[in-house]
């Protein structure tokens, strides 16, 4: 299992894996085509020498239709679940983070600020709020020893980190309990000392031993074997700003002025019956999200309590709008987008840049451009600099349309111990990880 992350602010890669990273601007053709150019690349002998001891998808397998879609290895009898942890440098040891305790939560998010995934060109790093991550890391069922941090044993400095969380998933007709595996991060000193790979088997044993055997990750990087190849898009929201932090340029004839113009949003949302979600509105949410999401080849199973949890609205975490009928009272429609700052590095005027990304968004009776806009205003009104999207479930038609810029980040999506025969068009997952 794999950490999640690609910084989508520019062509990035993920700076918590061990192995050296491919470049993403080289893979945006189909799976065969990266297969290729990945067996064809210097660094295809020495690359990814853990995941080839992993039950994923393997490069040399693509295209292969004799081998089942399923679990690639069975469930081991709990009995024979290695039950010690996994062995660290003698100068380490592992920890578990309570995120509900300030302190620890303030460790892990120090960690994160000052080492988890920025671009290429150091100009930002993601900086996840302490709310924000324990929104993230304690849904209904959630394990706290899948909340894994390593500790400097003479200092207790806290240098690495890796987290799971658990989800139901359906794949193509089968619901599958998983885990959702992210914010794999190690100290940038430390990156030449290996952790990553335990970090990765020790969440993994972890997961077994509360009987779950298949894990979902997304990674900026190319690994064996990507389920589906998705393309981060960026609408900006603040141009000026933008511009002046290296996030984005002015075209050839474009102005300032023109610029700003261009992005200029109604001052007012267009949908009748449109108002912040409320506890009162779960079950009809679910049953819109239940609905919608069955339509996809990968797809979580939410109920009413993980509803709750993810997309009931928290001020700075998570933003999300329904649509009531004014005659019947009915929720049609519902849009949600989360908060997930960067920091804005090496600039003396500007120090973060506030980035919404859509997360779950359901059109039944208001077209979804119209409701999509609509996000994109109340995005603004909350001062937002740029709305970000993945071209994933029903995004891609709309983007071009609404302004959004295709952006250099592109990100791989993983099944655990899960094989598709086919990679998905990203049109066919309905799945948004943090």
């Amino acid at each position: 299992m794999a950490d999640k992350n690609s910084s989508p602010e520019s062509n990035k890669e993920n700076p918590d894996q061990d192995s050296a990273a491919l470049s993403l601007s080289s893979f945006r053709n189909s799976l065969d085509d990266i297969v290729q150019k990945f067996q064809g690349s210097n660094s295809y002998d020495q690359q990814h020498k853990f995941w080839e001891t992993q039950p994923v998808g393997q490069f040399k397998d693509a295209g292969d239709s004799s081998l089942s879609e399923g679990p690639i290895e069975q469930p081991t009898p709990l009995s024979e679940v290695k039950q010690e942890p996994y062995n660290l440098p003698d100068l380490y040891e592992w920890t578990i983070c309570d995120i509900g305790s300030d302190e620890v939560c303030n460790e892990v998010y120090l960690l994160l600020m000052n080492n988890y995934v920025e671009d290429d060109d150091n100009l930002f790093r993601f900086n996840y709020s302490k709310e924000f991550l324990r929104w993230g890391l304690r849904p209904p069922g959630y394990f706290q020893s899948w909340h894994i941090g390593v500790r400097v044993k003479a200092s207790k400095k806290l240098v690495a980190f890796i987290t799971g969380i658990p989800v139901k998933m359906r794949v193509c007709d089968e619901v599958v309990q998983m885990a959702e595996v992210n914010f794999l991060c190690v100290h940038k000193k430390l990156r030449s000392k290996r952790l990553a790979p335990v970090l990765i088997k020790e969440v993994t044993r972890r997961i077994h031993l509360e009987n779950i055997w298949q894990a979902a990750y997304t990674a900026g990087v190319l690994l064996p074997t990507p389920v589906a190849t998705c393309q981060y898009w960026h609408r900006t929201l603040n141009p000026k700003k933008l511009i002046d932090i290296g996030f984005s340029r002015l075209g050839d004839r474009m102005t300032m002025s023109r610029a700003i113009k261009l992005y200029r949003l109604p001052a007012s949302k267009a949908t009748p019956g449109l108002r912040k979600m409320e506890l009162r509105d779960v079950p009809s949410v679910t049953g819109l999200l239940q609905n919608y999401l069955s339509r996809f080849v990968v797809a979580p199973t939410f109920e009413e309590a993980e509803v709750e949890h993810w997309l009931l609205p928290q001020e700075n975490v998570v933003d999300s709008y329904v649509v009531e009928s004014p005659e019947t009272h009915e929720i049609t429609d519902f849009f949600s987008f989360y908060t997930l700052p960067s920091s804005i590095l090496n600039n003396p005027n500007y120090s973060n840049l506030k980035a919404a990304y859509s997360f779950y968004n359901v059109s039944t009776k208001t077209p979804l451009i119209q409701l999509m806009q609509d996000a994109l205003i109340v995005a603004k009104q909350k001062e937002f600099d740029v709305f970000n999207a993945l071209d994933v479930m029903d995004n891609d038609p709309l983007l071009k349309d609404l302004k959004f810029g295709r952006g250099d980040g592109q990100l791989y999506y993983y099944l655990y111990n899960y094989r598709l025969r086919e990679a998905m068009k990203p049109s066919e997952l309905g799945l948004v990880l943090l």
